[in-house]
């Protein structure tokens, strides 16, 4: 069995690939590399490090079984509003909810603020389309029967637009969703070739205007992400690579090409979720249940918590992308724009600071010599001596340290009067203040104490911040992944296929009577009927599914909820209780509080269908006991530390270190697709599997 992890960053893309094989015929091998990223196609990108990495392993691309991606595509199309021109049928009298919202300012106390629903509308106005129809709530029977010739006509009047994305949603079609199930059937008579969503089929839950801006996202992201993955398929097929491929979703599950792309504002998160997964399975290798994730590439730092080995889940009220609230199940993952490409500078009011916008892949950090001019955090670290010209990337990619010290010097130093060297220590001073700070956001503000976990920093520049991460916000110690630059793609190996249906159900439970507990029942083996069959498609045995079911619940009259786990059986008056008190539990947990005599009401109940996939299994490393072994030394360098004064640094070769090894700081520890800088006062141990665990001496 071969399998393949490709995760696409905004300035490299990264790869591995394992290799699954008898102890008699070699054992299990893995293979990683990088390559720079294509943001003109990532597709190309994807392929050519699918390429490299065969060629690596000494295998024939047609020799590879699965490929599992995690891609960017769908967030970056919000992010810079390069999405479909989306058509959108609503209820007559409300096809300005997408306008209105929640008639919630984003900045309470701001004067200046954007409202990104109104300045950059994922629907413009004038194509919202107001059709005659009722339903009557609670039951959803019908009141005013749907007008299909306003269908029809709506339709010819997108066609005369050149609308190639239009969506469905009307009030209450979470009770009754015929109405939008027969004008998506006249739509698509009419736009045979456009992308058609219904809020139904979306996110069949209460809540017009999340619905419907939920919707409205899948749609607006719909027909690009489709391409994407048409082309990336077709891709692979031509460079001889026919292997199944496989999505990483926002939840931290897999999915299908096809799901992928009928559904994908499940990829909203793709990119990121790779490396929380990859986190946690690198934590639990390493006993280290409790773990911050810090995913620190060229563009982005994406910052998650992992508690007792468990991942955290968003609530409804928090999954948001560009502003913008999604309905759609998300790992609790807060992203800031601080990376090796994010560029320093001196703003209009002459304050120095650094992100988030970033050089990016082209032209990337002037050092790479590509045509980039300002100064970025990629370039501090190599003035600093952190990053070595002839070490980055293991030599693939030449660095140029004159061009990172004009840079910083003409931009930064010579304008606020200050040296190269204290320019450079700014920029990482000014950049890691930013990463702490969101580290406390998702940490701290949420009732976590840093104090009892490990920093894991990863991606290309996560083992060079760690340390001093680790020190602002006092976390216990720190780990660095044994591929550190590539730990995003490896989650991609131990992610399982996994798929979520949701409905809502709005009943209250302290007082439900077995009728209302039967129609709950009646739900959750429909959602689970559905999940079924997805599992079926996928070719998924019968004995590798799993199903569990979660209700979101809150106090009546409470405006949102929280997710409550559901026992595996059906609901009874026997084991109702169960769910009330996991509400207050997780309640308290979330708000240091829980009023355990106040009424529960179940609000949407969730299933989510799981099938295992083979996890990755990287071999242990033999067994050393050495501090600073000669044999994995390379040579020695000055490196600029806090002080500011150049120390002679030793530079080793993590290829080399085995289990058990140490190597006291001042350090700098190598290898082809990240460094981890081990500062003075500090210790690194090598773990049974390549890990380092680095804590002050």
């Amino acid at each position: 069995m071969i399998r393949v992890g490709v995760d696409v960053g905004g300035t490299f893309t990264d790869i591995v690939l394992e290799r699954t094989r008898a102890a008699d015929q070699g054992g299990n091998a893995v293979v990683v590399t990088k390559v720079p990223s294509t943001p003109h196609d990532q597709s190309e990108g994807v392929c050519n490090g699918v390429l490299k990495v065969c060629e690596l392993a000494g295998v024939a691309p047609g020799d590879i079984d699965v490929l599992f991606h995690g891609t960017t595509v769908a967030t970056n199309m919000v992010i810079e509003r390069k999405g479909a021109e989306v058509g959108m049928l609503t209820t007559r009298g409300f096809r300005d909810i997408l306008h209105m919202a929640r008639h919630k300012r984003p900045h309470n106390f701001s004067l200046q603020f954007d409202v990104p629903w109104q300045s950059a509308p994922l629907v413009k106005r004038r194509n919202r389309l107001p059709i005659t129809e009722r339903l009557k709530p609670p039951t959803g029977e019908i009141e005013v029967a749907l007008a299909e010739d306003e269908v029809r006509e709506a339709a010819a009047l997108f066609n005369k637009r050149g609308i190639d994305a239009v969506i469905i949603g009307f009030l209450f079609s979470f009770l009754n969703d015929t109405h939008e199930k027969r004008a998506k059937a006249i739509v698509e008579e009419v736009l045979p070739d456009a992308f058609v969503s219904t809020s139904s089929g979306v996110v069949n839950v209460i809540r017009e205007y999340e619905r419907f801006s939920s919707t409205a996202m899948n749609a607006y992201i719909g027909p690009k992400t489709a391409l994407y993955l048409r082309r990336l398929e077709s891709r692979l097929r031509d460079n001889g690579i026919d292997a199944s491929v496989r999505i990483m979703q926002s939840n931290g599950g897999i999915s299908t090409v096809a799901q992928s792309a009928a559904k994908p504002i499940g990829l909203l998160l793709s990119g990121p979720a790779g490396g929380v997964i990859g986190g946690r399975w690198t934590g639990a290798q390493s006993d280290a249940a409790n773990v911050i994730t810090i995913d620190i590439g060229g563009t982005s730092a994406d910052i998650s918590v992992i508690q007792d080995g468990e991942l955290r889940v968003k609530n409804p009220r928090d999954t948001e992308v560009a502003g913008l609230p999604v309905l759609a199940p998300m790992i609790d993952i807060d992203a800031i724009g601080a990376g090796g490409g994010s560029i320093a500078y001196i703003d209009a009011g002459g304050a120095f600071r650094v992100g988030p916008r970033s050089a990016g892949a082209d032209p990337g950090p002037a050092c790479y010599g590509r045509g980039g001019t300002e100064p970025t955090v990629t370039d501090a670290q190599v003035v600093l001596g952190r990053l070595d010209p002839k070490r980055f990337l293991g030599g693939d990619l030449s660095i140029d340290k004159a061009r990172a010290e004009e840079a910083i010097r003409t931009h930064i130093a010579e304008p606020l009067g200050m040296t190269t060297t204290e320019a450079a220590l700014g920029i990482l001073k000014i950049i890691n203040n930013n990463m702490a700070l969101a580290i406390n956001a998702n940490s701290v503000a949420k009732g976590i104490d840093p104090r009892g976990f490990t920093l894991m920093g990863f991606g290309g520049a996560g083992p060079l911040h760690s340390v001093a991460l680790a020190e602002m916000i006092q976390a216990k110690d720190v780990i660095s992944p044994s591929q550190p630059g590539i730990t995003a793609a490896m989650g991609l190996l131990v992610t399982d296929l996994q798929y979520e249906y949701t409905r809502s159900v709005l009943q209250t439970l302290d007082d439900a009577d077995d009728d209302a507990l039967a129609q709950i029942n009646v739900i959750a083996d429909e959602l689970t009927a559905e999940a079924d069959a997805q599992l079926d498609a996928d070719g998924i045995a019968t004995d590798l599914r799993r199903f569990s079911r979660v209700m979101e619940c809150r106090y009546a009259g409470q405006g949102f909820e929280l997710r409550a786990e559901m026992p595996a059986e059906p609901l009874t008056q026997a084991n109702k209780q169960a769910v009330i008190d996991a509400f207050f539990d997780v309640h308290k947990e979330s708000y240091g509080h829980a009023f355990r005599d106040q009424i529960t009401e179940g609000v949407t109940l969730r299933v989510v269908a799981s099938a295992a996939v083979e996890p990755l299994r990287l071999p242990a490393l033999e067994t050393g006991s050495s501090t600073n072994p000669d044999v994995a030394l390379l040579y020695t360098s000055e490196t600029i530390f806090e002080d500011g004064a150049p120390t002679d640094t030793p530079r080793y070769d993590r290829g080399k270190l085995l289990a058990g090894d140490s190597v006291t700081g001042p350090a700098i520890v190598t290898q082809h697709n990240s460094t981890t800088l081990v500062p003075p006062g500090y210790t690194a141990t090598v773990l049974a599997h390549g890990d380092m665990r680095v804590a002050r001496q």
